[in-house]
């Protein structure tokens, strides 16, 4: 595909400005020219698998800037692309995120067919299926980059935080979300919408501190052949911040 003329100095200035405003973007050293070409109208760039965490990282938050200004590319969605994935998937992230429909993986970081490995689960809960599904990408597929994609005002956050509050019992199997979220909501502080967006930060770094128990997935990180960070995706901006810990 040909690329589009090239972004108008202001709005790449913007875009630059943006870019570095990113949790761990700064870290890359991304150059101006290497950021306009991402960003781009209708880029397409052919790439090399990927197999660094802080190269797959880089590409997630250009994908996801590319998004913010609704400059997407629609990468890997050709019919080449489905032709060459078919025989064989290289994913470069594996995408352990709420089942909220407004958070899908593949549209907020701009990538297609083959790109990202995604497990879903309401309130990104962890339970066996999930975590034996994190495991095969890793040890299997060899995926260098986990990121655990928590987001604003999140449903089964604020529905555990109900029951909680009420000493109540969710119910039917409900009930299993709201047990594993429990222990963030001791992590709000506040009221309405900052002790939520504090509970859903909390529940994305109480399951990175449980993903690290794994053996597999531990012993991939102590290889430094995979790096597992937090994601918190703003519903409003469309924005991804990487980096998320525990509330003090």
């Amino acid at each position: 595909m040909k690329e589009k003329a090239t972004l108008q100095p202001v709005r790449r200035r913007f875009i630059q400005r943006a870019v570095q405003t990113l949790a761990g973007v700064t870290l890359f050293g991304l150059k101006p020219a290497v950021l306009a070409q991402a960003t781009a109208p209708g880029s397409n760039l052919a790439r090399s698998p990927i197999t660094d965490p802080d190269a797959a990282l880089r590409e997630l938050t250009l994908g996801n800037l590319r998004f913010q200004q609704g400059q997407m590319t629609h990468p890997d969605n050709t019919l080449e692309r489905r032709t060459l994935v078919a025989a064989k998937q290289q994913p470069y992230a594996i995408i352990f995120a709420c089942s909220d429909s407004r958070e899908a993986p593949e549209l907020i970081f701009d990538e297609g067919l083959g790109d990202l490995f995604v497990i879903r689960t309401a309130g990104h809960v962890l339970d066996g299926a999930a975590l034996g599904s994190l495991e095969f990408g890793v040890a299997e597929l060899g995926i260098p980059l986990l990121v655990v994609l928590g987001h604003e005002r999140c449903g089964a956050v604020t529905a555990t935080m109900d029951v909680v509050e009420r000493r109540a019992l969710a119910p039917g199997n409900i009930e299993t979300l709201v047990a594993a979220i429990r222990p963030a909501v001791l992590y709000g502080k506040g009221e309405g919408a900052a002790r939520v967006d504090q509970v859903v930060r909390a529940n994305t770094a109480l399951t990175i501190q449980r993903l690290q128990r794994s053996a597999i997935l531990a012993e991939a990180v102590e290889r430094g052949k995979l790096k597992i960070v937090g994601g918190h995706y703003d519903l409003d901006t469309g924005a991804v911040s990487f980096g998320v810990t525990l509330p003090e």
